[in-house]
């Protein structure tokens, strides 16, 4: 038998245009033994098959439009005046769920965080808090204030200016807009107590600050639209968070169910091929950019639903150290056995052990969301589903 050179494999597939109410169950596991009948691959136990959480949303039909979104908020928070905190700085996943807040709403004040948001989109270069002589963690400024100190924020990616950009928005809706930058959620108190937190994160450091500072009517993106609004969609679990702008004035919300969904597709392909694949829902990576700065998780979560067996962490040998110390005296196939054996016998929990220093320190769904996220990428790959083979796998595997 020939020696296998590969290692982890991950395969975009390709699959047809869902659209709402179509059964994505049955699309994807045909899908899967196409390829397979393709002889493009062969399941085995361990693969791990990933599902875009866009096409599963899509295909659930699950849409709110920004007047649904405009009457919760109504109802929530007053009709008034309302602060707005935290926002990211982004026409697709904000920019319209914005515009649906300003519907809701008499006044808003808008607290932008900043040199940048939650996800890392720059107002501007944050070097120039030191020339400017401005702390961040104390000082609050107006927009007047702002742009005078650092002139219009313009995004280094696609120069917009999310200040200029965000007024407009809610003045469009017949709505008055006051922008402040400061990064105390705390601050908002002082312009109204009716808030609505938009971090993604960090919303519950924010909800449990405001609260604190005197706020009264305080809600965050995660519960607005997490039930039905005049046969809406919704989410009951993340509310607005992790949407994406659909239309001109309509959402598509993070799915529903997905636990029920994975675990279908698991069981369907382990009667077709006698073969436990793990199955998972995956939204956005969770990395960063080094050159932008911008961390790719603007979703709540990574996955919002997996099989039992990507549960965890890695529990993984650093090659390198071994060959660096324990074994520094090998080399050749006497190397190659000893680093073997000691992958056999490793600790069934390597946490805090020297040998498994430098290994990636994060949730199994965590990674492999990110591996699928670059796998189908964002744009006309047309590979919404992600097919892993190999990444349970070891040195010791042949």
């Amino acid at each position: 038998m020939a020696k296998r050179i590969s290692g982890t494999v991950s395969r975009g597939l390709r699959g047809p245009i869902v659209k709402t109410g179509d059964d994505l169950k049955q699309i994807v596991i045909d899908t899967v033994m196409e390829a397979v009948e393709n002889k493009e691959f062969e399941v085995q136990d361990h693969d791990v098959l990933a599902i875009t959480e866009s096409i599963v949303a899509r295909s659930q039909g699950n849409y709110c439009t920004i007047d649904d979104i405009g009457q919760d908020v109504k109802e929530k928070l007053g009709g008034e005046d309302i602060g707005i905190v935290f926002p990211i700085t982004s026409r697709n996943r904000f920019a319209i769920c914005l515009k649906g807040f300003a519907r809701g709403a008499k006044k808003i004040y808008l607290q932008l965080s900043y040199p940048s948001d939650e996800v890392g989109n720059h107002l501007f270069d944050e070097d120039l808090l030191d020339e400017k002589e401005v702390d961040p963690y104390t000082d609050v400024l107006s927009q007047e204030e702002f742009e005078k100190t650092f002139g219009k924020a313009s995004h280094p990616f696609t120069g917009m200016d999310y200040v200029t950009y965000y007024k407009e928005l809610i003045e469009g809706e017949g709505c008055e807009a006051e922008i402040i930058f400061s990064n105390n959620p705390a601050t908002i108190v002082n312009y109204t107590k009716n808030v609505l937190a938009c971090d993604i994160h960090t919303r519950k450091h924010t909800k449990k600050m405001l609260k604190k500072a005197g706020a009264q009517r305080i809600y965050g993106m995660d519960d607005i639209m997490t039930s039905s609004r005049n046969g809406s969609g919704f989410n009951e679990n993340y509310g607005l968070l992790g949407s994406n702008k659909a239309t001109e004035d309509t959402v598509k919300l993070f799915p529903n169910n997905c636990q029920l969904f994975v675990e279908s597709i698991q069981k369907e392909l382990f009667e077709k091929t006698g073969k436990l694949v793990e199955v998972m829902v995956y939204g956005d990576g969770a990395f960063k950019d080094p050159v932008g700065k911008i961390w790719e998780l603007a979703d709540p979560v990574v996955s919002p639903g997996y099989t039992k067996g990507l549960e965890g962490t890695p529990n993984e040998l650093k090659l390198k150290y071994l060959a660096d110390n324990q074994f520094a005296d090998l080399t050749g196939e006497d190397l190659k056995e000893a680093v073997k054996k000691s992958i056999r016998e490793k600790d069934a929990q390597l946490v805090g052990k020297m040998v498994s220093e430098g290994t990636t320190p994060r949730r199994l769904t965590d990674l492999i969301g990110s591996l699928c996220d670059l796998t189908s990428g964002s744009g006309d790959k047309g590979t919404p589903f992600v097919y892993i083979q190999g990444y349970f796998d070891n040195y010791t595997n042949s």
